[in-house]
């Protein structure tokens, strides 16, 4: 792996490292309101480059049967996407396809974990695919096409037609 590739991992302005715990050393988003909320979801690269995720199945991501919910599993496989794409994004992105299938249930106190690869990435698209995992029970499998996005002015803040 570039030292430019890990740069891209590695500089995020709203990284956040984990300092104790389970999960101490991994990595999470600070600026993602709904994973912080709905997780917390972390995320590592190893020495040969390779990205791997993981959360710890709390009761709040349980369905009424005491498996983990569909939204969560998808919620995470979201973040997967985002932090496999992270080296070579290069800047803000957004889903704009994702597919999935659920093959087994996870219940509290497991280790869910996600890895995969990156298919292809183009100008502006990026496609990928990957696995949750629990021990070595698949749970879900899940593919994504992330698109690269410039961030816009918010309306009331870009400058209007006219004016000086």
């Amino acid at each position: 792996m570039d030292d430019l590739t890990k740069s891209a991992f590695l500089n995020r302005p709203d990284l956040h490292v984990e300092t104790e715990g389970e999960f101490q050393g991994w990595r999470t988003w600070s600026r993602d309101n709904f994973e912080t909320n709905n997780g917390p979801f972390y995320h590592r690269m190893d020495d040969e480059g390779r990205i791997h995720c993981a959360f710890r199945v709390e009761k709040k991501h349980l369905n009424g049967m005491s498996n983990v919910h569909g939204g969560a599993f998808m919620a995470f496989a979201d973040h997967c996407l985002f932090a496999m794409a992270a080296p070579v994004l290069q800047g803000p992105g957004v889903t704009v396809s994702f597919a999935c299938e659920f093959l087994d249930a996870a219940r509290e106190g497991e280790l869910v974990e996600g890895s995969g690869d990156i298919m292809r990435a183009g100008g502006s698209l990026i496609f990928l695919r990957g696995l949750l995992k629990s021990a070595e029970r698949p749970l879900f499998t899940f593919s994504g096409t992330i698109k690269r996005v410039r961030r816009r002015m918010p309306a009331a803040a870009a400058p209007s037609a006219g004016s000086s």
